[in-house]
């Protein structure tokens, strides 16, 4: 897996990620819980999607 997110994607990712599992957590809606999506793909630096249509973040 070669790393396809950049610095502000990743921190992002992981921000938005965070605030929806914590929406979920404290009684928002079921939905919310795809926050986990964001927070692996920020914290594992890869976004099997961007590697789909090419996009990479990564400074080169």
């Amino acid at each position: 897996m070669k790393s396809n997110v950049g610095s502000v994607d990743k921190w992002l990712r992981i921000a938005v990620g965070l605030l929806l599992i914590v929406w979920a957590v404290t009684g928002g809606p079921v939905w919310a819980w795809i926050g986990v999506v964001p927070l692996a793909t920020g914290l594992f630096n890869f976004c099997p999607l961007y590697s789909l249509i090419g996009v990479n973040t990564c400074k080169r």
